[in-house]
């Protein structure tokens, strides 16, 4: 465990990956979509910029093998070790993000969309289990853009860019495959009526069997990697 948390330290050695860069792009975010609401005569505007630093966590996944991994190895840090450690700073870092969004529509319901009345934070579908369930929502999702970051960079490490490429090539089209099939059985209505039903609380909690599919797989690429 005492090395698990050694890699945690190692991990956050570089504050920006983790802390900063992702406070700045939210903070940027914020502030303008805040700039362009007070430009626009229209009350009730939802904007999108909080997705932002989740975004911003799929490229912190791909740094947290790739910048790291080699010199953990230097260390004589075991592969179980560093993925265990990587894990738990990527967890506790999806938790910090899910904190400040939760605080952050609090204070946006409190003073009316900061002055604006529009949402930046309180998306709707996501607070409608009210903050623990919004702190839920963010939390899967940020450690989720991370897993699939991870994924591929184990993926890359263990295999190449040639079958990392493929494999998103034959994600894409098997994606289309479900939308044509889809699309043929005439299935759209009963879709996107079991999503709303489900609601964005239930569809995250059904992402989890995914999320642990990916994290298997990562961790065996993982143990075969070159560093």
């Amino acid at each position: 465990m005492n090395r698990t948390l050694s890699v945690v330290r190692l991990q956050l050695v570089n504050k920006q990956t983790y802390l900063w860069v992702p406070l700045l792009v939210l903070g940027g975010a914020l502030l303008i979509t805040m700039v362009i609401f007070a430009l626009l005569p229209v009350e009730g505007i939802v904007g999108g910029g909080a997705q932002a630093p989740m975004w911003y966590f799929l490229v912190v996944g791909v740094q947290s093998l790739t910048l790291t991994f080699p010199f953990s190895q230097a260390l004589s840090v075991t592969r179980r070790e560093f993925y265990l450690g990587t894990m738990l700073t990527a967890l506790l870092a999806s938790t910090a993000l899910a904190v400040i969004y939760v605080l952050g529509g609090l204070l946006e319901g409190a003073t009316g969309g900061f002055g604006t009345g529009s949402i930046f934070f309180q998306v709707p579908g996501v607070w409608d289990e009210g903050w623990a369930g919004a702190g839920l929502v963010y939390l899967v999702l940020s450690f989720a853009f991370f897993q699939v970051g991870f994924f591929c960079a184990t993926i890359y490490k263990r295999f190449g860019a040639m079958v990392l490429t493929t494999g998103l090539i034959l994600l894409a089209l098997l994606l289309l495959a479900g939308v044509w099939l889809v699309t043929r059985l005439e299935a759209w209505g009963r879709f996107w009526g079991w999503v709303a039903e489900t609601g964005v609380l239930g569809l995250t909690l059904w992402s989890l069997p995914l999320l642990a599919v990916l994290a298997l797989v990562s961790y065996a690429s993982l143990r075969l990697a070159l560093p």
